[in-house]
């Protein structure tokens, strides 16, 4: 006979079981939708599938709040299992003139541990105050028939870096949009570019260790992605577009269960599509993906750029203060690292300032930029002009990746961003 003492133990094991050493991988697709006043948020699939390349510790927490979050909770003893945050292209939707005048509706997918016992997942979407703006729980029963189990494809793939275990590494997954079967060879290319192009930036290559990238070589029908402005829709993989929101240059694709499904059986837990086509553009949300044009003549800092976005929930340091809605308010701070209104500044880069510095502080002439970004800590300040808003929204370098294609590397403040995402994913408290 087990006693109560000694079942509570072997439960709080198997729980810590899972936080350590998952095997399974729940996906769940949702449908998020609304209006620029109105989000809901519906479950629209569970699948599964069969090992776990997500982050094996500091699974209870988040490294930095996001744009909303998901949780998996067991139901019986109440303990997080995991916790994720992430940021949609809903939201950012939200606030377009569009979004004022019509319902629409987006695709959007996680990826979980699959627990050992029933267990709740939340979801959470939050407003520009950081408030809850919109919520969903329900139950996850591992022995649910309904459950999908996800077949892995055959497409064809190669390690372009290939560092350790999956539950070791932060897995990326490099994916092929527009390349046509006599043309990934040069998908292949293109990968090793960005990769190179990633690890040349600090700190990513003092970290390359904890890295792996699989290029993924999905065929498309047609060469190039469609550029609706032009009238040109190509049959592609991930059905690609230009003209998001009817902006010219912003490239994404919304089928991100389609993107979700070729990647099965691969290892992954962050995605970079490159687009095959000269064009310039693309996008990068947090904890979803990266999409950038592989042939204009930025493509290495842009696609460095995004990945800024899409693997560390950076914000982008340029402005123009043409958009319809406004991010960010004086009374609440970003959650972002590498910007500031200045509401809780000690929580972003003010031990960093140097000692006799000015806030705001002026702008000086663009610095000369080194190979490795080395001697740039004298200009850390507070510069007025970040997050697309010229005026109450700060950064902290006069140039950055993260604001032009110019320099030749991040700013300390947004390195050390950067390397705390990738302690947070390999290095457990």
């Amino acid at each position: 006979m087990i006693s109560a003492r000694t079942a509570g133990i072997a439960e709080a094991q198997e729980l810590s079981d899972l936080s350590s050493n998952p095997s399974r991988t729940l996906r769940v697709d949702y449908i998020f939708s609304g209006t620029d006043r109105s989000q809901e948020i519906s479950l629209d699939e569970m699948s599964c599938f069969d090992g776990w390349a997500g982050r094996t510790v500091n699974m209870d927490m988040v490294p930095v709040r996001g744009n909303g979050q998901i949780s998996l909770t067991d139901a019986a003893g109440g303990q997080v299992l995991y916790r994720q945050s992430f940021s949609t292209l809903f939201q950012e939707w939200q606030t377009t003139e569009e979004a004022t005048r019509l319902r629409k509706s987006f695709e959007n997918v996680f990826l979980l541990p699959m627990p050992s016992s029933r267990a709740v997942v939340k979801v959470e979407l939050y407003d520009f105050r950081g408030g809850v703006s919109a919520s969903l729980s329900h139950v996850v029963d591992p022995a649910d028939v309904l459950i999908r189990k996800q077949v892995p494809g055959n497409v064809p793939n190669e390690y372009i870096l290939e560092s350790g275990d999956p539950k070791e590494c932060i897995d990326v997954a490099i994916v092929a949009e527009g390349y046509t079967s006599d043309e990934i060879e040069t998908f292949y290319e293109d990968a090793r570019k960005a990769v190179d192009a990633i690890l040349s930036h600090r700190p990513f290559g003092e970290y390359r260790d904890r890295f792996n990238f699989v290029a993924v070589a999905l065929t498309s029908s047609e060469s190039g992605v469609s550029v609706p402005g032009e009238g040109d829709w190509k049959d592609t993989a991930l059905k690609s577009h230009f003209n998001t929101f009817y902006m010219d240059r912003y490239l994404t694709t919304l089928r991100l269960k389609n993107l979700h499904d070729r990647l099965t059986g691969i290892p992954y837990e962050h995605i970079i599509i490159l687009a095959n086509t000269d064009t310039y553009g693309g996008g990068g949300i947090y904890n979803s993906y990266t999409l950038t044009t592989a042939h204009h003549k930025a493509f290495e800092p842009v696609v460095v750029h995004e990945f800024g976005h899409s693997f560390a929930g950076l914000a982008d340091e340029y402005y123009y203060d043409d958009q319809f809605v406004e991010y960010y308010y004086p009374d609440c701070e970003p959650w972002e690292q590498n910007i500031t209104t200045l509401y809780d500044f000690a929580s972003k880069w003010e031990d960093m300032l140097p000692r006799t510095v000015s806030l705001p502080s002026p702008t000086p002439e663009i610095p000369i930029w080194d190979e490795t970004g080395n001697g740039m800590n004298s200009l850390i300040g507070v510069y007025e002009g970040a997050g697309y808003q010229s005026k109450g929204v700060y950064r902290p370098y006069p140039d950055c990746r993260m604001k032009t294609n110019s320099p030749k590397a991040f700013c300390p403040v947004c390195q050390r961003a950067i390397a705390r995402i990738i302690d947070f994913h390999t290095v457990g408290e």
